[in-house]
């Protein structure tokens, strides 16, 4: 069985809180916009690392 590519943290105060692994690039970024909405807050972020190359693909909110 292979393992799930793509993995999504959500922490808060720099201590993650949940995580979640998908083997599809397309699940995973529909459940980042996903979580953003359920749990966006002030003090989340939310970050899609793509697990094979260590590439991150996207962070909430925006790194400035």
């Amino acid at each position: 069985m292979q393992p799930a590519r793509y993995h999504l943290t959500l922490s808060m105060a720099g201590r993650p809180m949940m995580h979640g692994w998908w083997k599809s690039e397309a699940t995973a970024r529909r459940k980042f916009s996903a979580w953003i909405g359920e749990r966006g807050k002030e003090g989340a972020r939310i970050t899609l690392v793509d697990e094979e190359t260590g590439t991150t693909l996207t962070t909430w909110p925006d790194e400035a």
